[in-house]
């Protein structure tokens, strides 16, 4: 089912969004979402930033779709070791598995049509949020505002596909809805979502560090080898942190290779330990 964006709908979600209330019982566990989300809003970034989207956007969609879980994919929850079998599939296409996280949500954000758009306003992320589902629940008689966004506040009650063309209009959906994620994140004041006629976000040649070039060398110097081909957490907590600095641009793929040594001392003045250059 396909749905024009229209006047009309973007003031049906600014609406919908303002005179959202989440559930009392359900506060709770709105927030515990959050403070999963928060710790890794850099790594959020480091995908985000290049594609001109709002981090916020791509932390929603990963808790929908894989449950915050790093090693799945952002396209559908499939592992990261394949590439997706569930629609989309075959994704990644470029590439060989296992794919990194950051490949993976690269993706799939550009396979969506997301990277480059200028309109991050509410309405607009709201939209683009339920296109990613489906606009499904907008064909039942009478329509019903999907779970998908609002479930877990007033805005929702009860009515869930509970397959993929199996409708059931007394099941409750007990996955807590992306706006009401994001409702709850702007009134914590973790995440600032623009009304109507939001510009994209700053583009990737003004990032903004996450930490100063001495705090960098400090974790990093004895906790990151020089490797071509041995993955790990601690490099691709490096890349993503190497990525935040003007003019540094890194794949984020886990191997600290040439590449990461050589933006480690643009940032820092020295190479990786193990660096046959340092």
């Amino acid at each position: 089912m396909s749905v024009a964006f229209t006047d009309a709908l973007s003031q049906q979600y600014q609406n919908l969004f303002d005179t959202c209330v989440v559930n009392s019982g359900q506060v709770g566990a709105v927030n515990s979402i959050i403070a999963r989300i928060t710790p890794n809003q850099s790594r959020y970034q480091s995908v985000a930033v290049p594609l001109g989207i709002p981090w916020f956007f791509v932390a929603v969609i990963h808790n929908m779709e894989c449950g915050l879980n790093f090693n799945q994919q952002l396209h559908n929850g499939d592992p990261l070791t394949a590439r997706t079998v569930h629609v989309p599939a075959g994704r990644p296409t470029a590439g060989q598995p296992p794919f990194t996280w950051e490949q993976s949500a690269t993706d799939a954000l550009t396979y969506q049509g997301f990277a480059g758009q200028q309109d991050w306003s509410l309405p607009r992320i709201l939209y683009r949020l339920e296109a990613y589902n489906g606009f499904g629940y907008r064909a039942m008689n009478p329509p019903i505002n999907t779970p998908y966004l609002w479930s877990f506040s007033n805005q929702y009650s009860k009515g869930k596909y509970t397959s993929d063309h199996g409708f059931d209009p007394n099941a409750v959906s007990s996955q807590c809805g992306a706006a009401v994620i994001l409702f709850q994140m702007q009134q914590s004041g973790v995440a600032t979502v623009s009304a109507a006629g939001a510009s994209a976000p700053a583009p990737a040649s003004t990032p903004t560090p996450t930490m100063s070039a001495s705090s960098l060398a400090a974790q990093f110097d004895n906790a990151v080898t020089f490797s071509q081909s041995v993955r790990s957490d601690a490099a691709m907590s490096l890349q993503n942190a190497l990525n935040t600095f003007p003019g540094i641009s890194v794949g984020v793929d886990g191997i600290p290779g040439r590449q990461t040594s050589d933006a480690y001392q643009t940032v820092t003045g020295h190479f990786l330990k193990g660096d046959p250059l340092s």
